[in-house]
């Protein structure tokens, strides 16, 4: 077996492997509570680190190393003589890692495409209907709307808007509902729709995958722990944690973030009993694991391109 082939099939392996056993070992991290912007940007890398796997290992098997290290050192200007003449490029090998790759690649932004321009026309009807139903409120920079059930969400994207129901201002105080826009706007600043939006994006690409699958439900969990920390920055925990007890029966539309929802007695319970942040040494080590899930398949992938690079062309250069 070439070393092309051990390496491909080393990053199969890794691709199956990660998909299956990342989403169970992430999920049983304590420590994902306690940095949530680290979690969601582990997660996220995590999903792309599987992808980028697979393509990985298509791009081994189909372009020859020394196809890669001569285009290398010829950086662009011999690329398309190299890949011509290239030994061990086939016009089958070529097609097979074209097609794939293509296929990956199109489904992502199929689904990507499918995923943003649903939730924007959804958003846009909404807004609509604020728009006839709402009115602004300058005090609390809010949209109130005349509704009988505790809500409190924001409507995302270029002209984002906090909304407020009145039966949801009767039952809070104004301490808590300053506490609680305060967790809708930071959803706004932050475009937590758009860390929403990648996670729906992988699982409706890769259905039945459990990385993929899981990832969508703990980073919808991540942006309304992370929201609440931002909020707490200015507002005391206890008041958000309140707020959230009286607007947990409440749901929002499904292409909004709002502040109550199925995670709010969990997140009443971690505003009350707050974790100590991660030290320094454990957020430089949670760097670390994202570069190497980014970097780590690709660097991989490229590997016997670097070699031959070196081997034929670095040695040539030495015997000046």
């Amino acid at each position: 077996m070439t070393v092309a082939a051990v390496l491909a099939a080393g990053l199969a392996i890794y691709a199956v492997v990660a998909a299956v056993a990342l989403p169970r070992l992430l999920g049983k991290a304590s420590w994902t509570g306690r940095a949530p912007r680290l979690a969601i940007m582990v997660w996220q890398a995590a999903c792309v680190s599987v992808v980028v796997s697979v393509l990985s290992a298509v791009f081994v098997l189909a372009v020859p190393a020394p196809v890669v290290g001569h285009g290398l050192a010829e950086l662009f200007a011999e690329c398309a003589e190299a890949l011509a003449d290239g030994p061990g490029l086939t016009a089958a090998t070529a097609l097979v890692g074209v097609g794939v790759t293509g296929a990956l690649v199109a489904r992502l932004a199929w689904c990507a495409t499918a995923v943003l321009a649903g939730a924007r026309a959804e958003r846009r009807r909404h807004a609509e209907a604020l728009a006839l139903l709402g009115r602004h409120d300058g005090a609390l920079d809010a949209i109130v709307v005349d509704f009988d059930e505790r809500l409190a969400y924001c409507v995302p994207g270029r002209q984002g808007k906090a909304v407020i129901t009145t039966a949801a201002l009767r039952e809070l105080s104004p301490e808590e509902t300053a506490a609680v826009l305060a967790h809708e706007r930071a959803h706004l600043r932050g475009r937590h729709h758009l860390v929403l939006a990648f996670g729906e994006t992988f699982a409706r690409a890769f259905p039945g995958m459990p990385l993929f699958e899981r990832g969508r439900a703990e980073l919808a969990r991540l942006v309304e722990l992370l929201a609440d920390d931002l909020a707490a920055r200015r507002h005391p925990r206890v008041l958000i944690a309140s707020a959230l007890v009286r607007l947990a029966t409440g749901r929002a539309p499904a292409f909004t973030l709002g502040a109550g929802g199925e995670s709010a007695l969990a997140r009443v319970r971690r505003l009350l009993a707050p974790a100590p942040p991660l030290g320094r040494g454990e957020r430089v080590t949670g760097a670390f694991a994202v570069g190497l899930l980014l970097a780590g398949p690709a660097v991989t992938g490229l590997a016997p391109g670097l070699a031959s690079l070196l081997a034929h062309h670095c040695l040539e250069l030495l015997s000046f």
